[in-house]
């Protein structure tokens, strides 16, 4: 081999190094993660009642009247849902956990990587360093601990808005998301309202890749909804003329867990229906955060708009649990590329830190009867996506000043 070719090879190894010693790094932290999963003995508790729903419609029995697992626990997603859960029938109850557990490490990496497209700073080795981190965040260990869809509807989501304009398939993981579990229709919301306004200001006829998205999301949710119902006649029938208005069949208001608006004002009146109160703090939340999104998008600035619906969505939402919050990974790496590396840092903080498990919970609804200190801890996500919110407004202003 010639000088010269030794040269380029020593150039390419070291080339290739940060992304091995990354690849190293992310696969310890996940090889860790397991081993941590397996010794604290976690349930999978909700892919177990994925699991049942897929029994139920493979039996032809009532989807809705079902209840699964030691925690009698319901079905709460739409029928397609369902229809969806049927595969993991065909899996036994290890092999099920394990390529469940295996699947949201991958859906992880993906999340991260298209997470990281959003904010304009993909690389392999950003990607595998930051899913060795973030998985280590509290709603990624909850969704993996239950066994839960988050990850997959997340990314489904991030798929769609991290496209170019006019792809001819943006908008289908939106409408496959929303079909599945209902809070990701706001999405939808935001790209119809953004394409309306664009389309309101415009002099003549433009290309509007907002309302065409918003169009395929709203097709697709309607044929997967459609198809649940020729299937599932009767259990469609019920979930959409009454279950879906049963917010209280998923849990307990003010379960700590539960980190909406609504959660945090039962603990806050210490109620388990905090009623109108809510309905009135979810309108005003998906208002001005809908307008913050929209207008972010109108500036270009497409990873704030995303960061403020998912926000939007997780605060008024009746119930949006602690592992819904893996938007949480978009949110820290919006600050850290766009606002400050100290809001960054006390963001990734708050999500790592558990802390909102550190305030009496469990059975005999302790929750109620928080003091002021265990209140603002139980809140923690609610007031960080706040914050968050804030920061978006904050740098629109300086960038309308500049």
């Amino acid at each position: 081999m010639t000088v010269t070719a030794q040269t380029a090879a020593a150039r390419h190894t070291l080339a290739r190094r940060p992304i091995l010693v990354a690849a190293s790094v992310c696969l310890i932290s996940f090889a860790a993660f397991w081993a941590a999963q397996r010794a604290a003995g976690v349930s999978m508790i909700d892919l177990m009642v994925y699991r049942a729903e897929g029994e139920t419609v493979r039996a032809g029995q009532d989807l809705y009247a079902m209840r699964a697992t030691r925690a009698n626990l319901p079905t709460t997603y739409p029928p397609f849902a369902a229809l969806m859960f049927t595969p993991l029938t065909l899996l036994d109850v290890h092999g099920m956990r394990a390529l469940a557990t295996a699947g949201n490490l991958v859906l992880l990496v993906a999340f991260v990587r298209l997470s990281l497209r959003l904010v304009g700073r993909e690389s392999a080795t950003a990607v595998l360093l930051t899913a060795a981190l973030a998985v280590w965040c509290e709603p990624v260990w909850t969704t993996l601990r239950y066994g839960q869809v988050n990850l997959l509807l997340a990314a489904a989501v991030l798929w769609d808005l991290t496209r170019r304009d006019g792809h001819r398939w943006a908008g289908v993981g939106i409408g496959l998301a929303a079909a599945v579990k209902l809070t990701p229709a706001l999405f939808a919301v935001f790209l119809l309202i953004t394409g309306l306004v664009r389309a309101r200001g415009a002099v003549r006829r433009v290309p509007n890749p907002w309302l065409r998205q918003a169009g395929t999301a709203a097709a697709v949710f309607l044929a997967a909804t459609v198809t649940a119902a020729a299937v599932l006649p009767h259990d469609s029938r019920r979930y959409w003329t009454g279950m879906v208005f049963q917010a209280g069949r998923v849990g307990h208001a003010e379960d700590t867990a539960n980190q909406s608006l609504r959660g945090v004002l039962a603990r806050l009146l210490h109620t388990g229906d905090p009623g109108p109160w809510w309905a009135v703090a979810a309108v005003l939340a998906a208002v001005a955060g809908l307008a913050v999104a929209v207008s972010a998008e109108r500036r270009g600035e497409r990873a704030g708009a995303v960061v403020a619906c998912a926000l939007t969505a997780l605060l008024v939402s009746p119930v949006s649990w602690s592992h819904h919050w893996v938007w949480c990974v978009p949110v820290v790496l919006f600050l850290g590329t766009r606002g400050s590396t100290a809001a960054a840092a006390v963001t990734a903080t708050v999500f790592c830190s558990y802390a909102l498990w550190w305030v009496p919970h469990g059975a005999g609804r302790l929750e109620l009867t928080q003091n002021a200190g265990q209140m603002a801890l139980s809140a923690l996500y609610p007031l960080t996506a706040l914050a968050a919110l804030l920061t978006l407004l904050r740098l629109w202003r300086t960038n309308r000043s500049a």
